[in-house]
Parts: structure tokens; sequence; C-alpha cells
């Protein structure tokens, strides 16, 4: 390797060390009050037409200075699978938690992510003492918690939370894909993609599909005899 070769390495080791020093701030401060193990939770998947919405939660005693870490969105997909299994090993503990697509027709995809970081929480084998979100309040952690407005891009913790919940949604998506391969849940998740809809126009919604997004909505009112053939997609 030239010198200017690693003395490009050696700046690019320097700004990811102080970049993951930026990324902890918030963990940080709540460490300096006294708490040792700080969570974060964040879900994935509030935007897709299909599947469920996933949360996860990690606690942490100390950094994760993971190189690469970052909000979910920001990362390979190769590389998350990579973070998830190391951000596994480091934290304390780590759950996840779902809302069926069901509970989001019923509760709405707000609180049907509430109700994902929820069962997150609840699935811990040992609870944070401070805890950091993703701009959302948790009611049912009785704890201190701070909810950071893009928290996944700015607390380790709820960015390791949202590699998680990313890593675990695309495989449920990967499954989907198996038993209905005509909408190609594997290549965009559920995500409204013009394949997803052309799929939807010409096939309707499954029953995995989210029945109060107004694209699924369009499908049910526009394909001919969906109602007949499919009574379980347009009932409620």
């Amino acid at each position: 390797m030239s010198e200017a070769s690693e003395r490009k390495a050696r700046n690019a080791t320097q700004n990811e060390r102080r970049r993951l020093q930026r990324l902890h701030r918030f963990e940080d401060a709540a460490r300096a009050k006294g708490f040792l193990l700080v969570g974060g939770v964040d879900e994935v998947g509030r935007g897709p037409l299909a599947g469920p919405v996933v949360a996860a939660c990690v606690v942490a005693d100390g950094p994760l200075m993971l190189r690469g870490l970052n909000d979910s969105k920001q990362v390979r997909p190769e590389k998350r699978d990579e973070l998830a299994i190391i951000i596994r090993e480091r934290v304390v503990a780590w759950a996840i938690g779902e809302a069926t697509v069901a509970e989001i027709d019923r509760l709405n995809i707000y609180w049907a992510s509430v109700l994902a970081m929820e069962r997150a929480l609840a699935g811990l084998t040992r609870q944070p003492e401070y805890l950091l979100t993703d701009a959302v309040r948790i009611k049912a952690f009785a704890g201190p918690q701070e909810p950071v407005i893009k928290g996944d891009a700015k607390c380790a913790t709820v960015a390791a939370a949202s590699i998680l919940a990313k890593v675990h949604r695309d495989r449920l998506l990967v499954e989907l894909d198996r038993a209905h391969p005509q909408y190609g849940f594997a290549e965009h998740k559920g995500y409204a993609t013009e394949r997803h809809i052309v799929a939807l126009r010409e096939h309707g919604p499954c029953v995995h599909h989210r029945r109060g997004f107004w694209r699924v909505k369009e499908a049910l009112l526009t394909l001919p005899g969906l109602e007949a053939a499919h009574p379980e997609l347009v009932e409620g």
C-alpha cells in the first residue's frame, strides 16, 4: 500500500471513529446521569402496502463502536446482515416485536407501530434503565425515556434497533414471496414500487396486504369479481 493510500485509510478510520462518537452523544448523556443500561427502540415497515410492521429493542451497557452502524435505511443490505449478527452478540439484551396486518388495519399504522415497539420491550430479558426512541413516547415503558427526532440517525442504540428490525422484516417478506411470488415481495419488501402496483392491479391484494392503505383499496375496488372470489379481503 502506498503512503497516500495508507494516509487515506487512516483518515477514513479517524472520520468513522468521530462519527460513531457523535452517534453516542445521547447514550453518553444518559450514562453521565447514572444510567448504565441504555435501550434503543425503533420500528420499520410503516410505509409498505403489505406485511407486518416490525420493531426491535436493544439494551447496551456500553458504546457500540461498530463500523458502519447507522440508520438502517443508510446501510447496504449485506452490511445490515453483518451488523445484525454483531449487534446481537454485543448488546446485553435484544428482542423483536411485530404488529400484524389485521392490527394495522384495525388500529392504524401509527398505533400498530407503537404496539410492535411495546412488544419488543416486553420481550427483553433485561429492561433498560433509560430508553431512547425515534420521536415516539412509549407509554407502556415506566422508566425515563427520551424521544429523539430522527433518532435512528442520531442514537447508536436506536440505529442498532432499526437494523435488527429491518433485517428481520426483510426476511419475513422473502418468506411471503415464496407463498405469493406474483407480487415480488422479495424484491420490494412490500413497498409501493411500480412492479408491486402493477401486480396489485392484475391479481388483486392477498391476505398480507394492508386494506387501509389507499393503493390496496384502489385494487379492491377496481378488480372485477374480487369480492365474490375473495370475500375475506373485502369484509369490514
